[in-house]
């Protein structure tokens, strides 16, 4: 017998949930039976519309919030909808025309100038978040590190990075740690990654930090801690830019004070949401987060549309956007995918 979940592989199930996609998107509120048979556009019957929609509701893809008898979807919905459903609308000439034309003006001013145009052109284009970080230098190898203690648990990171450039950074952390400790965590991270490129060493210890803490030992533990903070508080070239945060407070379901204050602050600590970007560098074209996907709770309810951006060839760093579920998918997916393109051939040194 076919899985009852393969069920929603009918094309009623599908066009069904693509139409009331697209109407929460549009009106933010539940979409009811006789709602969605008009939207569909399909001669049923709102009692059959109802089965359909108790379907997809048993099955996890639509929920019924307690104020309405009308239906939206879930995250489930959702990355099902992008996953088989999403039909992209090519951007038009003149939009790719006037991007290139921005990024190009902007590009006098140098990388921060351009990173911080592009951030404004997504928020601009999409009326959501628009990020972008500020792209790293090539090939950045970890040759020895080094930990040396200060006062009021405060850390020197001594980094040798290519041949011998030495970079130095005082981190904070949460505890205080001896000389020993520290000794132990370079001879460990040095072991581990020296003549790696410093961004993959980054990723690879946030990836880490992700796991089951009870799974490591203490010294595994405290090389994460430390080794975390001396490579992701790196300055502008461990940061990113963001505009438009304020378009989020525009949708209702993001206008709880709390859930806003908690958002801000994710902005402005940039760890969790760097973490997240990271994870898109090595990752080929669009890249989709629908709520608690990017692994942070602060994600609920918000999706993130990421695309990397590249200098001759070389990923150097990630943008997108960020809004709620409910963002029209259709029209950000070709933005983030334009920019991240122009963004990097504005980067180019060889530009004409």
């Amino acid at each position: 017998m076919m899985p009852r979940e393969d069920l929603q592989l009918s094309d009623r199930a599908r066009t069904m949930l693509r139409a009331l996609v697209h109407r929460y998107v549009r009106d933010g509120q539940p979409v009811g039976s006789r709602t969605l048979a008009r939207e569909a556009d399909i001669p049923l019957s709102a009692a059959t519309v109802r089965n359909v929609m108790a379907d997809l509701e048993d099955l996890g893809y639509l929920a019924s919030p307690h104020t309405s008898s009308g239906r939206i979807p879930t995250d489930k919905g959702f990355r099902f909808y992008v996953d088989s459903l999403l039909q992209v609308q090519p951007l038009a000439d003149e939009s790719v025309e006037e991007l290139r034309q921005r990024l190009g003006e902007s590009g006098e001013g140098g990388r921060e100038r351009l990173v911080d145009t592009a951030s404004t052109l997504l928020s601009h284009l999409t009326h959501l978040a628009g990020v972008v970080t500020l792209p790293r230098r090539n090939h950045a190898a970890l040759r020895h590190v080094e930990f040396l203690p200060l006062t009021e648990q405060r850390v020197l990171a001594i980094m040798v990075v290519n041949q011998c450039e030495v970079q130095n950074r005082v981190i904070h952390t949460d505890r205080s740690f001896t000389e020993s400790e520290l000794q132990q965590v370079a001879n460990y991270l040095n072991a581990e990654f020296a003549g790696q490129d410093v961004t993959t060493v980054r990723r690879r210890l946030l990836d880490a930090m992700q796991a089951e803490r009870e799974q490591l030992d203490h010294l595994m533990s405290t090389a994460l801690e430390v080794g975390e903070k001396a490579f992701s508080e790196g300055g502008d070239e461990e940061g990113y830019i963001v505009a438009g945060q304020t378009n989020l407070m525009e949708f209702e379901e993001l206008s709880d004070v709390e859930r806003l204050r908690r958002l801000f602050e994710a902005f402005t600590r940039k760890r969790d949401i760097l973490h997240v970007l990271d994870r898109c560098v090595a990752a080929d074209g669009v890249q989709i987060f629908i709520g608690q996907e990017a692994g942070y709770e602060v994600f609920d309810g918000l999706s993130l549309v990421t695309a990397r951006y590249a200098v001759e060839h070389e990923p150097v760093g990630v943008l997108g956007v960020i809004g709620p579920t409910r963002m029209p998918y259709h029209r950000v997916v070709p933005i983030v995918d334009v920019t991240a393109k122009l963004l990097g051939a504005a980067l180019n040194p060889s530009r004409p």
